[in-house]
């Protein structure tokens, strides 16, 4: 592989599979308190939703989107997969996060690596998440269900690549991406992108056999590109490092590319611009059922055929 002559700035979102829409939304913004930032339909397969999850803005860097398809298979966390989402909150709030998530009867578990203390848990599909503290980043303006701004989510803290093929899903991170290694520790390698969040990305040095895809499971991570220009710049080095990328497709809220990497994982690149406010104003964001235009007319079938979900508060026992 090529010297990289790009660097991304880490994730720009993560994409997983779901069942039950209402219970997607009582988990990320009930429990989590993320924001319900676009409410939409997967585009190949406009009988389900596409939601997506984050800061205020949805930023890049915060973004979690879920197909929830009621009636998919459940699937089996392993190797080809992001194995772990990994979440960073302000210093001094995981005490706040362990008794919120066991006031909702969440197991919780904790772990160290790289000196770093992680709050481990599942959410209601048994997709695998942990917090962390750190003071990088922007804090969340964003507050709901009893999450204050001050411990709220603040984007990603990175993620966990499970991968069949370690060194080349690490060839791919160092030479196509332009992530620099921090270390090792605890069998994991840690690389990093240039960004303040979404930036640590750590891979298990021992390979993990085939995963299965399907509800609780990661179908795809997406990097970031900072616009159009250096999205095709991104799409001519993918290919010229002899991996395989799909034309430029029009996600309505960002430009992407994807590509399978060597040890599994199936790789986007996505764009900074146009953003979630392209058709929806910033204060309604992810309140109105949002379809391309060529589905537009269509609406009344498409939204006939989907199961009704709303943000609301949620109150946990009390501990």
């Amino acid at each position: 592989m090529s010297l990289p002559t790009l660097q991304t700035a880490g994730i720009h979102h993560i994409t997983a599979f779901a069942r039950n829409p209402q219970e997607n939304v009582d988990f990320y913004a009930g429990v989590l308190g993320l924001r319900l930032v676009k409410k939409t339909i997967n585009f190949d397969a406009p009988e389900v939703y596409h939601l997506y999850f984050g800061d205020q803005a949805g930023s890049p860097g915060t973004i979690i989107t879920f197909f929830p398809w009621p009636n998919s298979r459940k699937g089996r966390i392993g190797g080809g997969q992001v194995g772990v989402t990994t979440y960073v909150v302000p210093p001094d709030s995981l005490g706040f996060w362990e008794n919120r998530l066991r006031s909702f009867g969440i197991s919780v578990m904790k772990a160290a690596r790289f000196s770093e203390q992680y709050l481990q848990f599942s959410d209601n599909e048994g997709l695998r998440l942990e917090l962390v503290e750190r003071e990088a980043g922007r804090s969340s303006e964003w507050s709901f269900g009893g999450v204050p701004a001050d411990k709220a989510i603040k984007g990603f803290g990175g993620a966990v690549l499970f991968s069949v093929n370690p060194q080349q899903t690490i060839q791919v991170l160092e030479k196509v991406l332009g992530l620099a290694k921090v270390g090792e520790d605890v069998g994991y390698a840690r690389y990093r992108a240039e960004g303040e969040i979404g930036n640590l990305i750590d891979v298990p040095l021992a390979g993990i056999g085939w995963g299965d895809g399907g509800a609780g499971t990661v179908h795809h991570i997406a990097w970031r590109a900072k616009d159009f220009t250096e999205h095709e710049e991104w799409r001519s080095a993918v290919e010229r490092n002899g991996l395989k990328p799909t034309p430029v497709i029009d996600r309505q809220y960002f430009n992407a590319i994807y590509f399978r990497e060597g040890g599994g994982i199936l790789f986007e690149i996505a764009t900074d611009p146009p953003g979630f406010a392209h058709d929806e104003a910033p204060d309604a964001l992810g309140e109105k059922l949002m379809l391309p235009e060529w589905f537009e007319p269509n609406r009344a079938a498409i939204e006939a055929g989907l199961l009704p979900i709303q943000v609301r508060a949620l109150e946990g026992k009390q501990s």
